[in-house]
């Protein structure tokens, strides 16, 4: 939670931000994202804003949704891509894309018809608040299944190189696994469709100042 001191020298901020306003984007724009959203969606994105807007100092920082709403939150980011949709009074949220969820494993695994298929193997995952992991425990509680070990990953690049490898199985979406499908070094395998979707929204603060940097980059989104 913010302090009141904290709430005041935001205010104070804000109003200077006001009061410099001239409407042209320049300065400070920080940015967090999912890592999986950040290697895959936002490179052509981050490229178009940068050549339009060269005089913003654009930042991008990374976390799992639940960091990134309390960043958000916090002052700290100025919006962030997370997984949702999500339900918080001092947030808005614009939809942008639609993520299609699928298990990965290597390429020796047998085709995955029922969950029974997984019972033995070890499940990878990101670190706690990582939406995606979340579905994932969702799915195995929905079938009163619990998985023989789970090991936590930082990096997306950690978490296919092991499955990869034959290391055991995850959850993540097809984007974000299309290039290794391409080179046979992973395979897919569908989910249920109650947990085969996810969607991706931008979020920002509601009783703020919009500064152009980020209305602009909101206007990128929807256009």
């Amino acid at each position: 939670m913010l302090t009141y001191a904290e709430k005041i020298f935001n205010l104070i901020e804000e109003t200077k931000n006001v009061m410099m306003d001239d409407q042209t984007p320049s300065g400070p724009l920080i940015i967090g994202s999912m890592e999986t959203t950040a290697a895959v969606r936002l490179p052509v994105l981050f490229s178009k804003y940068h050549k339009d807007f060269p005089e913003v100092d654009l930042t991008l920082k990374t976390g799992s949704t639940e960091q990134n709403i309390q960043a958000v939150l916090q002052y700290e980011l100025d919006g962030a891509f997370v997984a949702g949709p999500i339900n918080h009074p001092d947030l808005i949220q614009e939809e942008v894309f639609e993520e299609e969820l699928v298990l990965i494993t290597d390429t020796a695994h047998p085709p995955i018809s029922l969950i029974k298929d997984i019972r033995t193997r070890t499940v990878l995952v990101f670190h706690m608040g990582c939406a995606y992991r979340e579905k994932f425990e969702q799915w195995l509680h929905q079938e009163k299944m619990i998985p023989n070990k789970i090991m936590e990953f930082g990096t997306v690049d950690g978490i296919l190189g092991c499955v990869s490898a034959g290391l055991g199985i995850s959850l993540l979406p097809c984007s974000v696994i299309a290039k290794h499908l391409q080179e046979g070094t992973l395979k897919q395998h569908s989910l249920p469709n109650l947990y085969g979707k996810m969607k991706t929204m931008f979020i920002y603060r509601k009783k703020t100042y919009l500064q152009p940097s980020l209305l602009k980059f909101i206007d990128m989104l929807k256009n």
